[in-house]
């Protein structure tokens, strides 16, 4: 049985105190990482980043070939924000004719400008940065904290912060150890491995859930891995069919190995389903087990792969769902030129896609056994004593 201790006039369970020491080490964590930098960069000439509200627009100098716009447009700002709030500046809004880095300021426009000082201590040298957008992200994340919250409760705020830490380990760690030549495979395993860990035993907590949806989690997505590797041999695929991946390479680094990162790539976008579906299989076999402690150990796998059964039916469309509608504009293209789909399926970047749709999807259908399995042999012989929680 549990110890139990007293914390804000209630009595909790060790078990629970073990789980908030935990959710403390991971935010403690998480803010460390935050201001971390592994990767050294070059310091910016006393760049400012500045919010600024345009003023006047000078289009004489954008050249329009059918919807495509080149050249310059020239903007008057004025700083909103800052040491130099109120002051104004002429800034070139630069052009490349792709509509999915361009845009085009009109008069009351927020953006974001990024820009430098003269020697005579005045801004100079600016550059448009986007509309800015910053207040309405955080905004949005705030909001979608506060439902989390509203809704889960103590639950929400365990998730919140697996949210917040998954975003903060890759953005700080995962990708920075690749531009240092980590090999992306084992370092991409090991932080998946460690960000299932925060995640399963926060949201599962300290118990036999936790332990068996987070061994379940790692072996689907090891055997995700292994699959994305074979498989993209097979296809003699590269890892220049991602976006930006050609010019990562032409900005000096030569050594990446484009391949693997893409490997990586497919079992990590994977794994969070992966590890809800892990979630959902080892939660029901944790309820089997409570509401029918004397059930057998075969019995008890074999109604958890029913339920999992039941789960994969909509989970593996997941995937489907997720990757295909980010390239709704692509398959609108090839079906307005007429071309065969054979074409379309042969092509390396669309061949990248179903890659990762299926062999992730491989994974999650592989997780429930997996999950069902672990779950079975962790909750054998555990009978539940009457009037007691389930045992988790």
């Amino acid at each position: 049985m549990d110890a139990a201790f007293t914390f804000g006039g209630r009595v909790m369970r060790s078990n629970e105190k073990h789980e908030w020491l935990f959710l403390l080490i991971i935010a403690a964590i998480t803010i460390g990482l935050m201001f971390t930098n592994l990767v050294k960069r070059p310091a910016p000439c006393e760049s400012r980043h500045c919010r600024a509200k345009v003023l006047s627009v000078d289009n004489s100098l954008v050249k329009t070939n059918l919807i495509v716009k080149t050249e310059e447009q020239l903007v008057t700002v004025k700083f909103l924000g800052g040491p130099d709030r109120g002051r104004k500046l002429e800034i070139a809004n630069l052009l490349s004719g792709k509509m999915e880095f361009d845009e085009i300021y009109q008069t009351g426009d927020v953006i974001l400008v990024e820009y430098s000082y003269g020697k005579d201590g005045r801004p100079r040298n600016g550059l448009t940065r986007g509309h800015y957008r910053l207040r309405l992200e955080i905004a949005l994340i705030t909001l979608f904290g506060c439902l989390l919250l509203l809704v889960a409760g103590k639950t929400g705020l365990k998730a919140m912060l697996s949210f917040v830490f998954v975003a903060v380990v890759l953005w700080k760690l995962y990708f920075p150890l690749l531009l240092l030549g980590y090999p992306p495979l084992s370092t991409g395993v090991g932080i998946v491995a460690l960000l299932t860990a925060v995640i399963t035993l926060s949201v599962g907590g300290f118990n036999r859930r936790g332990v068996a949806t987070f061994a379940g989690s790692m072996m689907g997505v090891l055997f995700t891995c292994g699959l994305a590797i074979w498989f993209t041999w097979a296809f003699h695929l590269h890892g220049a069919v991602r976006p930006f991946a050609e010019t990562l390479l032409y900005s000096g680094h030569y050594n990446l190995n484009l391949t693997h990162i893409f490997i990586a790539s497919v079992f990590i976008a994977s794994s969070g389903a992966v590890m809800d579906l892990a979630m959902d299989i080892a939660a029901s076999m944790g309820e089997l087990k409570h509401k029918h402690p004397d059930i057998g150990f075969l019995e008890h796998v074999r109604s958890g792969l029913r339920v999992g059964r039941a789960v994969i039916g909509t989970m593996t469309t997941t995937l489907l769902l997720a990757y295909t509608s980010s390239h709704i504009a692509m398959f609108l293209l090839f079906i307005d030129k007429g071309l065969p789909a054979a074409n379309l399926l042969n092509a390396p970047f669309v061949a990248a896609e179903i890659l990762n749709i299926l062999v992730g999807s491989f994974g999650l259908v592989t997780v429930a056994p997996f999950t069902v399995l672990v779950s079975g042999l962790l909750f054998r012989g555990k009978t539940a004593v009457p009037g007691t929680a389930c045992p988790d």
